[in-house]
């Protein structure tokens, strides 16, 4: 994980998560490299590192990477950071974090707007402002009421990555709570 996404990470549990006090947070792509969104989730939060390898900081290894191993409507919280662009289907995972979320559910996703080609096992995909607006239509286009309600693209001064971020809400029902 390079600096930019750690400190996104952390402006998105201070902003979003803190205030919700006791929570579940599952960190899909949770593998420590070079740093962990663990190490800067709340402490109140029951934080869950999932993987598809058993590694530092993993607590669930997933064998099919397009199924969360939770019931539906289960966690408070998804965050995935620099996790997307590995991700060959990431459409199908982003409909299957919707699925575990509950409905008051937010999905925090840092992925690379741009950057180093760094295949782990593959790299895909990179992200623009736009994404989040695209993959919200996406959700509703399945049936679910998900809002984006932020996108955008945090630049690294004199660093080779520019991050893609965005937060979902699960049911625009609930955006109330995030006013």
């Amino acid at each position: 994980m390079h600096p930019t996404a750690l400190m996104n990470g952390k402006r998105f549990f201070d902003t979003y998560v803190a205030p919700l006090g006791n929570v579940k947070v599952a960190d899909i792509g949770a593998q420590d490299v070079n740093g962990s969104l663990k190490s800067v989730c709340p402490p109140q939060a029951q934080y869950i590192g999932v993987d598809f390898i058993a590694a530092k900081g993993v607590d669930v290894v997933l064998t099919d990477p397009y199924h969360l191993p939770f019931d539906s409507n289960s966690l408070d919280v998804v965050v995935s950071s620099s996790c997307f662009e590995h991700s060959e289907m990431f459409w199908l995972l982003f409909l299957e974090i919707m699925r575990v979320l509950k409905p008051e559910g937010l999905f925090y996703f840092n992925s690379p707007s741009n950057g180093e080609f760094h295949r782990y096992p593959v790299d895909c995909y990179r992200f623009y402002p736009d994404s989040g607006n695209a993959l919200a239509r996406w959700a509703q286009r399945n049936g679910l009421r998900t809002l984006s309600l932020e996108s955008y693209v945090s630049n690294q001064a004199g660093g080779h990555w520019n991050d893609f971020v965005s937060v979902f809400l699960k049911d625009e029902a609930f955006l109330d709570r995030h006013r």
